[in-house]
């Protein structure tokens, strides 16, 4: 679970980020779902699009895919989701406890 500060810290990072998956009209599938999981393995932080044409909300498709990919949601702003899920071993972000 990140902290406040955690928070803070990953949304200053993802700044600049710029979305890696884009979920569209067929929603959240299992390809999405792989794709999704593979990015995390990749950069630990990213940005994901979510289209309105999904016909749900951006937090809870959101939410939806940090529970199917063991990821936290850092932020949602409009139509764009940070998530994070940290790797075991050489992570680029420190967070504090």
């Amino acid at each position: 679970m990140l902290n406040g500060k955690n928070r803070s810290y990953l949304r200053g990072k993802a700044n600049k980020l710029n979305p890696v998956i884009h979920v569209g009209k067929e929603g959240i599938t299992d390809a999405v779902i792989d794709q999704l999981d593979q990015a995390l393995e990749d950069h630990e932080l990213l940005k994901v699009r979510i289209l309105e044409s999904v016909g749900r909300s951006t937090r809870s498709s959101a939410e939806e895919l940090a529970t199917a990919t063991a990821a936290e949601v850092v932020q949602v702003i409009g139509g764009i989701a940070v998530l994070f899920r940290q790797r075991d071993e050489d992570s680029e972000y420190k967070l504090k406890k």
